[in-house]
């Protein structure tokens, strides 16, 4: 089954210029990008995006990290989409990843992780419009 979900190249790869190697792995595992953007969160923009985590401990770190600079959002498509993704990036602990994942190559700790994917189609959803319009998503 075709799926989208959303990736998030998050502040601490776009600071040390990986967009381009991450996509680079994104596009060679057969995924499709249909949307793509640079910008940056506000604090509060982060914390909307974060909501569902809003009573977690590390939701100020975490919201605080993910406004302290640009990253690159953008909306993937293929064959278990969701599934496929979250196998690229590897483990959100990057010393869990396994070689060969987005986080083993490029992450520097379990919070700076260099990328965010969608974990189910419902949460996809909501994710994807969080960022972009549907006239922004080709394909």
């Amino acid at each position: 089954m075709t799926q989208r979900t959303l990736s998030i190249i998050k502040p601490d790869a776009v600071q040390r210029n990986l967009q381009g190697a991450i996509m680079k792995m994104i596009q060679d595992s057969g995924l499709k990008i249909v949307a793509m953007k640079m910008l940056r969160l506000s604090k509060d923009e982060a914390r909307g995006f974060y909501d569902v985590h809003k009573d977690r401990p590390f939701f100020d770190s975490l919201t605080d990290y993910m406004s302290s600079g640009p990253i690159v959002v953008s909306i993937l498509e293929g064959e278990n989409g969701i599934d496929k993704y979250r196998e690229i990036m590897g483990a959100t602990n990057p010393e869990n990843a396994q070689e060969g994942t987005i986080r083993k190559a490029y992450a520097l700790d379990i919070e700076k992780n260099s990328v965010h994917g969608s974990d189910a189609p419902e949460t996809a959803q909501v994710e994807m419009a969080y960022f972009f319009s549907k006239m922004e998503m080709v394909g």
